[in-house]
C-alpha cells in the first residue's frame, strides 16, 4: 500500500505512515478543544417484547437502566476495544433510549463530550453498539428475532474539520 507524498494532502490516510503500515496518528501539535459528537441507533423487536420492556417485566430485569450502563462504561474503553483509537479523557457520556412503537422497538441516541486534541465520534459510536447489544442480551429471552441498525454519527463539533451533521436520517425498517 502506498502512501501519497503531501502528509495534508485530502487523499492522504491519517493512519497509515509513509510505508503503507498501520500508525497511531500524532496529535501532539493540535490544540485542545471543546469537542461532542452524537451518535445513534436502533433495536426493532416485536411489539410485545417493547411493551414487556416498557411495563419493566423482562426476565433480567432492568433492560434500559442496563443497557445505558453498558453504554456509557464501553464509551470509557473505547480506545482498548478500537485499534489506534487514543485514549480521551471524557467529560460526559450520556445515553438516551425513546420507546418507537412504529419501529417497534428503541432509539438509541448517545452524547459523548471531551477537550481533547481529537474527536469523540467513536466514543458516541461505540456507546451506540454497546448499549444496543447489551439491549439485546437483556431481552432476548423474549425476543431473539430483534434486529440492531443503523447505527451512524449524527453530528460532531469542534476540531480542524469544524462542524458535521448528518443531512438524513437513515429510513427506519420496514
Amino acid at each position: 500500500m502506498t502512501s501519497n507524498s503531501s502528509e495534508n494532502s485530502p487523499q492522504s490516510l491519517t493512519h497509515l505512515d509513509y510505508r503503507g503500515e498501520a500508525q497511531m496518528v500524532d496529535v501532539s501539535e493540535k490544540a485542545k478543544t471543546r469537542r461532542v459528537a452524537i451518535a445513534s441507533g436502533w433495536v426493532k423487536m416485536l411489539p410485545e417484547t417493547l411493551k414487556a420492556i416498557e411495563l419493566g417485566n423482562a426476565p433480567k430485569g432492568d433492560v434500559l437502566g442496563t443497557a445505558k450502563i453498558a453504554g456509557i462504561m464501553a464509551a470509557k474503553q473505547t480506545a482498548q476495544l478500537i485499534p489506534l483509537c487514543h485514549p480521551l479523557p471524557l467529560a460526559k457520556i450520556d445515553v438516551k433510549f425513546t420507546a418507537d412503537p412504529q419501529l417497534p422497538g428503541y432509539q438509541i441516541r448517545a452524547e459523548a463530550i471531551t477537550i481533547a486534541e481529537t474527536g469523540v465520534e467513536m466514543e458516541a459510536l461505540t456507546a451506540v453498539s454497546i448499549a444496543a447489544l447489551t439491549l439485546y442480551d437483556m431481552a432476548k429471552a423474549l425476543d431473539k428475532s430483534m434486529e440492531i441498525g443503523s447505527i451512524h454519527l449524527l453530528s460532531k463539533t469542534g476540531g480542524k474539520s469544524g462542524y458535521y451533521q448528518q443531512p438524513l436520517s437513515q429510513p427506519l425498517p420496514k
